[in-house]
């Protein structure tokens, strides 16, 4: 076996046209055991993809089902939704249908967006904690100027606030922004960026600067954006009448909330980000479908359920989705089958990005009622027998 190093091929001059494509499939058949005939076969064009993907071969396919009626009474997403869902996960399609028919039923899903901002966290270290804490009054009383500079890198980004956070020689600020209807990692950067040289001009006695500090957690779960929020802050809830929920899932009112009350302490002591039940397979499956950062997942599947079981017997469901951090423009969005997906929604484009979120969040509920549903009536693992299985 060769130890020498081979290199996938790239063309500097026209890595996304098909010599170069042909170049790079003929390369993985020479030196693997797969005849990528099916990652090859596709209806995208390379020539839209650069700013997406580097040494393209292909796409990966991934099922898609849809589902719905999805009847949201939101604040910017109103009426009903047919929701592409893409998985390879059996029963997972099924299970949030039957949770949306559950909903509908009920009079649909109240969504609520109560924050939105994203963030870029530089960390700032002097020689002791005197000079980081007097840097920090420094900060805030320059402020305006600070905004204005970060602010003309971007035509829709506006900066809200910087946070503090010291420890030691070290400040840690969190620069938070509106970014439109941009996910706005990459913008919050830039504007960021920009503040700091400014900063650093002012301040020579800053001994190290870092850009991102990691205190934005980006793409990690954490206990900083649960209660300070990182992309949409998004609040889904309804109200299920006792009678329509055993109709409709053989369980009770009473069992949900039992379950419920169990699965809070379970998560409570295991360390969960979560005291829901899936939020992330509802989540995941709509980033794929409708070109989302699929990594975002790891801390836009963070949630904090609330339920109550009223005197009447009505089940009131509420769980909130502190870091949902969506996009209807740029990225991944404007790719011809993500694209269809939104535009399934009403959602590509301008000015769609509430919209979206509050669509995610009721998915995520009506998800959430369907599992909790399944295991209250001990139906979860007959489900998963009749429709998560492959078969012959």
């Amino acid at each position: 076996m060769s130890t020498e190093r081979a290199s996938v091929p790239r063309d500097r001059d026209d890595d996304y046209g098909q010599g170069a494509i042909d170049a790079r499939l003929a390369f993985l058949r020479e030196r693997t055991d797969s005849a990528v005939e099916h990652v090859a076969t596709h209806s995208q064009d390379a020539a839209s993809l650069p700013g997406n993907v580097e040494s393209f071969v292909g796409v990966a396919q991934v099922p898609m089902g849809v589902v719905g009626p999805l009847r949201v009474n939101g604040e910017h997403a109103k009426g009903d939704f047919y929701v592409p869902l893409a998985t390879t996960e059996g029963t997972l399609v099924a299970s949030y249908g039957r949770g949306m028919r559950l909903l509908h039923e009920a009079g649909g899903v109240t969504t609520t967006i109560t924050d939105d901002r994203m963030q870029r966290a530089p960390a700032f270290l002097f020689d002791d904690a005197r000079g980081a804490r007097d840097f920090g009054v420094w900060v805030r009383e320059n402020e305006t100027e600070i905004r204005r500079i970060a602010e003309s890198t971007t035509t829709s980004g506006r900066l809200i606030e910087i946070e503090q956070y010291q420890a030691g020689p070290a400040l840690f600020c969190r620069f938070d922004y509106t970014t439109g209807d941009a996910a706005g990692q990459n913008m919050t950067g830039k504007a960021t960026e920009a503040a700091c040289r400014w900063i650093l001009e002012q301040r020579p006695e800053i001994r190290h600067h870092q850009l991102e500090s990691n205190f934005a957690t980006d793409k990690k779960a954490s206990h900083i954006n649960v209660l300070r929020t990182r992309g949409k802050r998004v609040v889904a809830e309804a109200v299920l009448p006792n009678e329509l929920v055993q109709r409709l899932t053989r369980a009770t009112t009473a069992q949900l909330y039992r379950s419920r009350q169990v699965a809070t302490f379970a998560g409570l002591m295991s360390g969960s980000n979560n005291n829901g039940s899936h939020s992330a397979n509802g989540i995941t499956a709509m980033f794929i479908a409708c070109g989302q950062d699929a990594a975002n997942v790891a801390e836009s599947s963070t949630a904090l359920v609330y339920t109550e079981l009223r005197e009447n017997g009505d089940y009131h469901y509420s769980i909130t989705i502190p870091s949902l951090i969506v996009a209807t423009y740029g990225g991944g969005t404007g790719l011809p089958t993500q694209r269809e997906s939104l535009e399934l929604l009403g959602c590509y484009g301008a000015g769609k990005v509430h919209k979206f979120a509050e669509i995610v969040a009721a998915t995520v509920l009506c998800g959430e009622i369907s599992l909790a549903s399944a295991i209250a009536a001990q139906e979860w693992v007959t489900a998963h027998d009749q429709y998560g299985r492959n078969r012959p």
